[in-house]
């Protein structure tokens, strides 16, 4: 079973080709292109490397969010597009979880995903990786640093950050509360959400184009600037 797999909800762009749950081609950019001008060309050496069509994929799972609003929608818009044109099924992964998934590995630990989110937030959930196993100990969403602080300095333990928010979140916390994470695992892995969503697959947890939804957990800019200007 073939899945390709994007993530575009941040600076770092990734694609991934994968059989089942073994990865056979990821192609990853950080350069902070516009998404809307890298995705297909990207997609396009991907699966071209791999000598495989895109009418030869099983499964599209995507990053659905939350993250850059622009990304959510251009990741989310780039498969819906895809899996429509033979009506394959897509599968909508959490940024958050994929995030955390690049650190399940290893000893038992605490992987807390942060993500940019402004206005002195992050996007952010909380996951234990326990005996081989990651397990999401909260619901995802948008914290302010303040409220994210007091809640880590509660957990008892230290804890490895990811996501983009990675240096705002070390500097907060700093050696007291966390650890130090490889840069390479810092950042949106295509291959995690391939992972990921090959076992909600198995679950027969899966959607058709039409029904996949970004979740952006707060409104837009524009939108929230029109509902204040709204009220005041």
């Amino acid at each position: 079973m073939k899945i390709f797999a994007c993530d575009s909800t941040a600076k770092t762009a990734s694609v991934a080709l994968c059989e089942d749950n073994i990865l056979l081609a990821e192609f990853t950019q950080n350069g902070g292109n516009t998404h809307s001008e890298t995705l297909l060309p990207m997609t396009e050496v991907l699966l071209n490397s791999m000598k495989t069509d895109i009418d030869e994929i099983d499964i599209f799972a995507v990053s659905e969010g939350p993250g850059s609003f622009t990304g959510v929608r251009i990741g989310a818009a780039t498969v819906k597009g895809f899996a429509h044109r033979k009506d394959k099924p897509c599968i909508g992964v959490s940024t958050l979880e994929a995030l955390a998934t690049n650190l399940a590995f290893g000893e038992n630990k605490i992987i807390i995903p942060v993500m940019d989110a402004r206005r002195g937030q992050f996007y952010t959930a909380k996951f234990a990786f326990k005996d081989g196993e990651l397990i999401r100990l909260c619901d995802d969403m948008a914290q302010s640093f303040d409220d994210f602080l007091e809640e880590v300095r509660e957990l008892g333990s230290k804890v490895y950050l990811c996501g983009d928010g990675y240096s705002a979140g070390r500097k907060l916390l700093g050696d007291e509360y966390s650890y130090e994470t490889p840069e390479k695992l810092r950042y949106q892995s295509a291959y995690s959400v391939a992972q990921i969503a090959y076992k909600k697959y198995l679950d027969g947890d899966r959607t058709s184009a039409e029904e996949l939804r970004p979740t952006y957990l707060r409104l837009p800019q524009a939108e929230r600037d029109r509902l204040e200007k709204t009220k005041g």
